[in-house]
């Protein structure tokens, strides 16, 4: 289990849009995901919750869908819920967090535009923070905001989301652009002093799978993932978003993520 493990220092999640697993591995238009997905740990039965995109980013976050069944956006147009969501755990555990939105013209944008999508900026959706512009603004940033983040270890996050825009994540372009984009940044992150200085995790994840597929690819990397690992057992968004709460000690959300397995078993 994860907790019999050293606590992870940091954990980020980037979230890619809209293809199945099978789409992605073995596919040769995705190299570097490939790559990544066997030299580090791979979930092959981990499945999506819902369809479309957004039910599935407020699951991940908040333990449930909230009633949300459908992509309403933005959130500014009176969509947001009132639920308790991870971000509020985190900043009570004392730990820090941001999401990292590209394409998001200003710290806390929420209203789309042009490749900027509401509905992949799950944080937006919590009225707690869309309501506190303080906390959003400081919280919810342009992706430009990560590379400076990541030059120390003291300023970079204990928790990132981080959404591609909807050209780089998958959704309106081929799965090359996307896995040319992980290509890109991926390193950034591998690379910069809190991954190459503590246990930390970073998670690949699709938002949900095709039409009549929705198991999707995860892939464990960074130092605390485990080297050439697959693993066959079922899992979902719940599990991984209860990985993070036994991992970090947190209370669960809702019965939905406190009864999902948890993923230690890929991680070392």
């Amino acid at each position: 289990p994860t907790s019999a493990l050293p606590a992870l220092s940091h954990i980020f999640i980037i979230v890619m849009e809209n293809e199945s697993g099978r789409q992605i591995i073995g596919n040769p238009d995705a190299p570097f995901i490939n790559g990544l997905a066997d030299h580090y740990s791979l979930a092959t039965n981990y499945s999506a919750l819902y369809h479309p995109s957004l039910p599935n980013y407020i699951a991940l976050t908040s333990g449930s869908n909230q009633g949300i069944t459908d992509d309403r956006s933005p959130p500014s147009a009176g969509y947001a819920v009132n639920a308790t969501n991870l971000a509020d755990r985190i900043e009570a555990s004392g730990r820090t967090w941001k999401l990292y939105g590209e394409s998001m013209p200003a710290p806390g944008y929420a209203s789309n535009a042009h490749l900027y999508a509401t509905r992949h900026i799950p944080f937006l959706y919590y009225k707690d923070i869309l309501d506190n512009a303080a906390r959003r603004t400081s919280h919810v940033v342009p992706y430009t905001q990560l590379a400076a983040d990541l030059s120390s270890a003291s300023t970079t996050p204990d928790y990132a989301f981080i959404t591609p825009n909807t050209i780089d994540d998958m959704h309106d372009a081929p799965i090359a652009v996307g896995d040319a984009w992980l290509a890109h940044n991926v390193p950034l992150i591998l690379r910069s002093p809190a991954f190459t200085s503590s246990r930390s995790l970073l998670v690949i994840t699709w938002d949900e799978g095709s039409a009549g597929d929705n198991h999707v690819a995860t892939i464990f990397a960074g130092s605390a993932a485990k080297l050439g690992y697959r693993s066959i057992r079922p899992y979902d968004h719940y599990s991984l978003l209860h990985t993070i709460e036994a991992d970090w000690h947190l209370q669960p959300l809702t019965a939905n993520d406190a009864q999902a397995a948890t993923m230690g078993e890929l991680l070392h």
